[in-house]
């Protein structure tokens, strides 16, 4: 046995609500990994409408690595959600047209926080929010309804809003093991045959099958 088949946009006969999202999304602007599935009983092929202000004239990315977990209703606020915040105003005058179009701001005075980059491993919660550039570590867990405003580390747990570190889940010198390790990166067959390892605890043992 190989596991499911990563190009089957419902990997779980009958129950429709999980979705390999990377089969299903349509924006080139966002990127997906293998095995990672979106969990929403109501449209799980509809994830591109929780990826917000995402504009192409803007040109940044939402990347997610492989075998992440993403709850329902988890949103990604993109870079086309800012405001100019130069001057006394922030309201965007400009869009409205009509002669308010003659102070439509330069890119460069509009904030821009690069791209957000979600890495493998990672579990999102129920209506879990990104801003604009974060980046999320390997491993990590974000719980239901955190702020991330912030990059999270490899491997850390977050919660509240903004989101903060509540504690890490393995020590400095575990996280650069795992990263080492990379599991995630093995093809299908050698997942397969070391699931035990992979969910269990005995890194020793995860290591010597790198």
């Amino acid at each position: 046995m190989h596991g499911p088949d990563p190009s089957d946009p419902h990997p779980m006969r009958g129950f429709p609500q999980i979705c390999y999202i990377r089969n299903t999304i349509d924006n080139p602007q966002i990127q997906v990994g293998e095995y990672t599935y979106y969990d929403d009983p109501e449209d799980s092929e509809g994830f591109e409408r929780n990826v917000l202000y995402l504009f192409p004239f803007i040109g940044d990315k939402l990347v997610i690595g492989r075998y992440c977990a993403i709850a329902r209703g988890a949103t990604f606020v993109m870079n086309g959600a800012n405001h100019r915040m130069s001057g006394f105003s922030t309201y965007p005058f400009n869009i409205f047209g009509n002669g308010w179009e003659r102070i439509t701001p330069l890119p460069e005075e509009l904030p821009y926080k690069g791209d957000t980059v979600v890495g493998n491993d990672v579990w999102i919660g129920y209506q879990a929010m990104l801003m604009p550039g974060v980046r999320v570590g390997d491993g990590a867990i974000v719980a239901a309804r955190s702020v991330v405003a912030s990059d999270v580390p490899p491997y850390a747990v977050v919660a509240g809003n903004p989101a903060r570190v509540l504690r890490m889940r393995y020590d400095e010198e575990q996280v650069r093991r795992l990263q080492r390790i990379a599991w995630w990166d093995w093809d299908a067959d050698k997942v397969s045959r070391h699931l035990e390892l992979i969910v269990g605890g005995d890194l020793d043992a995860l290591e010597a099958a790198r």
